[in-house]
């Protein structure tokens, strides 16, 4: 028999681990992304971190100050 409580735990679990392995996957596309635009490697890591630690408003910010 399937037990009700198991569930209840597993079920938020993977949707927490989908999310930090977004953020992950984010920073580091951030990260590359501004070192493919010539960026300096301080400001990629400035980026990346401040995408790993502020996961939406550091995406958003770096997308709207990052250089077209």
């Amino acid at each position: 028999m399937s037990d009700p409580g198991l569930s209840f735990f597993f079920i938020p679990l993977i949707i927490i681990l989908t999310i930090f392995i977004l953020n992950i996957i984010t920073s580091i596309w951030a990260y590359r992304d501004s070192q493919r635009r010539g960026n300096s490697k301080e400001y990629g890591l400035l980026i990346l971190f401040g995408t790993l630690f502020f996961p939406v408003i550091g995406l958003i910010i770096y997308l709207i100050i990052r250089q077209d």
